[in-house]
């Protein structure tokens, strides 16, 4: 174990934040069991008390210490996918503070596969304790993948007089978008329901469980990432598919408006450019560090390309609509010399 790993141990154990690599993406990380510090994310980050937050664990985690009625179908999925990109959301147990589900009776659990993750895991309280950590950006924008985006969101905040006591770096994050969310909570009434898309597939859930998690319901609980405005740059984005997005850019381009383009096909040159792989792993690795060079380039506009609407690019289409959100119309008022979004 190295010094950095003990020190942020005991800053996390000290009520203090720590920012830690996931493969998913990086989190900003307090003690699970301490409202004071779990506070303390939201007051960082600007987050919404009632938006709960996903407590992350050690592997060979006791899961009945953090939540209670666990249907045989969780184990199997930990047994399944952990170390790694799931969150399932459980009943939680009466002892686990409330401040990490927003109010709910339900808490969100994963256990991340990143090895700086699962070190500091396992040196905070002895292994046995849990991290609350949700994306380690200010509410609302573009998750970071790496430790420089972590410092270049919150600056000053980071250190021995801010908030965020460390930022551990651990390279880019390898998946590149947050992990999967099951709700497992209401299994006898809803069975097994996918609030958040992500690397592990729907088939892939119900390959272990044999039931194919059903569409988000009005009644299901809330969980983290899931409100529609998300994942949003500075810079309006807009999606198109390919075939409408080359005639855009020439109208674009026609009425002087500067494009930053995040695309996988041959398509013409712009003022700002990046082309991501043309596969959804590929795609989904790269895509918030696009997003956050492209809103970096003066750009009046980010147009993305369309991924395909299979299920494998479910988790990238789900981030790029949340992005998009309330841009309906920015590329027909930009085309028309207008600015009413």
């Amino acid at each position: 174990m190295t010094d950095v790993i003990k020190a942020a141990a005991l800053a996390l154990e000290a009520g203090r934040l720590v920012a830690l690599p996931t493969e998913t993406v990086y989190g900003l990380g307090a003690d699970a069991e301490n409202p004071a510090a779990v506070a303390a994310i939201y007051a960082a980050k600007g987050r919404p008390q009632d938006h709960p937050v996903i407590v992350h664990v050690a592997p060979g985690v006791d899961l009945d210490y953090w939540a209670t009625d666990i249907p045989s179908e969780a184990r199997q999925l930990a047994d399944a996918f952990w170390p790694g990109p799931l969150t399932m959301i459980l009943k939680r147990a009466p002892h686990i503070p409330d401040a990490v589900s927003g109010g709910q009776d339900t808490v969100g659990i994963r256990c991340p596969s990143h090895p700086v993750a699962i070190e500091l895991l396992q040196a905070f309280k002895g292994g046995k304790g849990g991290i609350a950590a949700p994306s380690a950006n200010k509410f609302g924008a573009v998750s970071p993948t790496t430790a420089q985006h972590v410092r270049d969101e919150f600056g000053d905040d980071i250190g021995e007089h801010g908030r965020i006591a460390f930022v551990l770096d651990g390279g880019q994050s390898e998946v590149g978008i947050e992990s999967t969310i099951v709700d497992l909570s209401r299994l006898a009434t809803h069975g097994p329901v996918l609030l958040r898309p992500g690397h592990i597939s729907a088939d892939a859930i119900a390959a272990v469980i044999d039931q194919v998690p059903a569409r988000p319901d009005a009644a299901a609980p809330r969980a983290s990432g899931t409100l529609e405005s998300h994942y949003a740059p500075h810079t309006p984005v807009a999606m198109q598919d390919t075939a409408t997005l080359a005639d855009t850019l020439s109208r674009l381009q026609e009425a002087g408006r500067k494009v930053a383009l995040i695309h996988y096909s041959d398509l013409a040159a712009t003022h700002a450019a990046v082309r991501l792989p043309a596969s959804p792993e590929g795609f989904a690795h790269a895509l918030y560090a696009a997003l956050r060079a492209m809103d970096g380039a003066g750009a009046d506009v980010i147009l993305v390309e369309a991924p395909p609407q299979d299920g494998p690019w479910l988790g990238v289409n789900d981030r790029l609509r949340r992005a998009a959100h309330g841009s309906t119309g920015i590329v027909h008022g930009l085309i028309n010399n207008t600015t009413a979004l």
